[in-house]
Parts: C-alpha cells; structure tokens; sequence
C-alpha cells in the first residue's frame, strides 16, 4: 500500500533558492519551458486544461499562464514547499485561472478531477522515480489525458554506453565550471547520477513511452544529458 505521505521532490535544492540555482546546474533550463510553450502553442487549438505535474516554484506556468488565457492550469507537486512557493509566486491568478491539488507524487495521485487535462507537463521530475514507479507515474499520466491530449516531458538521460557516460559528465561538468560552481559542488552533482536520480536512455524512454499506450512517441528536444518528448493519446 503506498504511504499516505506526500513524498519530498528530490532535488538537493531547497524551493526557496530552487529558481537561482537551476540554470547553474542544467544547460538551457529556461529553454525546456520555452520549447514546451511553442510546442502548446503549434497544437490546433489552445488546451482548456492543462496540468503541471512536479511543477516545482511554478516557473513553467508562471511563463504560460498569460499566453493561454482561456486555460486553467492544475498544479501538482510531491513537495508542500515548492507548491507553497508556486502559491506566492502565482497569487495574483484567481481559481478559475489556477488550482493548487494536494501535494502527491504523479503516481500516486488520486484526487479528483472536474475536468480532464489536454495537456499534461512532467518537467524534471520523474527521473528520481525507480523504473517502476517512472512507469506508473507515466501510466497515470495516460490515464488522466483525454482522448487526444499530449504529455510533454523534460528529463536527465542516460547516454548509450559506459564511455559516453563518461563524456557526458566531463561535458556537463564543464557547464557547470563556467556558471560558478566550485569543483566540490560539481562532484557531489555528479555523485547523484544513478543513486539519487535514475536516468534511462532515449531509446528506454520512447519504448516506456510506447507501451504506457501513447499512440505518438516523439524527441523532439535533446542536448547535453537531457532530453524532451512529447506523446500523443
């Protein structure tokens, strides 16, 4: 039986320096909110419903909400301090424009919903998961979606091969050296790779994708150790 407790977001960022610290440590973060607005915004017609699970301080949505003024946006995060910094930072938007669900990790969300999302966001958040719950938490994603909904996704990768690991830490290492980050802090990022956060291959992710049920499994965003999907229910 899962833990009535919310679990804890991962992130060895507290929510209240979370936004400072993020783009220090993943190359083009601000591009990943950026991408997946232009991926909204291409679809025939703009979502009534769009949920932001793991949606963390609520930077994605902070971003969204004015280019989407006839959708309503659900928050979801494991963590009450990100959703209480998401809180402050979007409180000048009424209910009817924004609500806050119980904290829960995405899989073992339950509460229910007026209204099903045509889009549903994961940014960064389900790499910490094991494979199963990664799984689960994918499956709910389908489950929720209507018919014809998308689930857009932002995750670490896993490079193909030991060595490519390897580059891609020396690569990602780099990145960080030149934002500031002192040799200390960079180690104990790259320490977490495989103990704190799972990452799976692109090749790992568009079968998990495929067999959650996603009629379109789509990358359409990769660089560094991250990559972007998009699906199609």
């Amino acid at each position: 039986m899962p833990s009535t407790k919310p679990s804890e977001n991962k992130t060895p960022h507290m929510p209240e320096d979370y936004d400072a610290k993020i783009s220090t440590v993943l190359p083009y973060y601000s591009s990943f909110h950026q991408e997946t607005i232009n991926l909204v915004r291409s679809l025939p017609s703009p979502p009534k419903v769009w949920m932001d699970t793991g949606c963390g301080t609520g930077s994605l949505v902070s971003k969204a909400i004015e280019q989407f003024p006839e959708t309503k946006f659900l928050m979801l995060d494991p963590s009450e301090g990100m959703l209480e910094q998401a809180k402050e930072k979007l409180s000048s938007y009424s209910r009817e424009r924004l609500e806050f669900l119980r904290a829960s990790p995405t899989q073992e969300f339950s509460q229910e919903l007026e209204e099903n999302p045509d889009v549903i966001t994961a940014i960064q958040c389900h790499h910490y998961l094991d494979r199963k719950s990664r799984e689960d938490a994918v499956k709910k994603c389908h489950e929720m979606l209507k018919d014809s909904g998308i689930f857009i996704t932002f995750e670490n990768i896993s490079p193909l091969t030991e060595e490519g690991i390897s580059v891609g830490k020396r690569y990602w290492g780099e990145f960080q050296s030149r934002h500031s980050r002192t040799e200390e802090e960079i180690e104990q990022h790259l320490k977490r790779f495989g103990t704190e956060y799972f990452p799976i291959t692109v090749e790992e992710h568009l079968e998990l994708l495929r067999r959650t049920g996603f009629r379109t499994v789509e990358l359409f965003w990769y660089s560094y150790m991250q990559a972007g999907f998009y699906c199609i229910k």
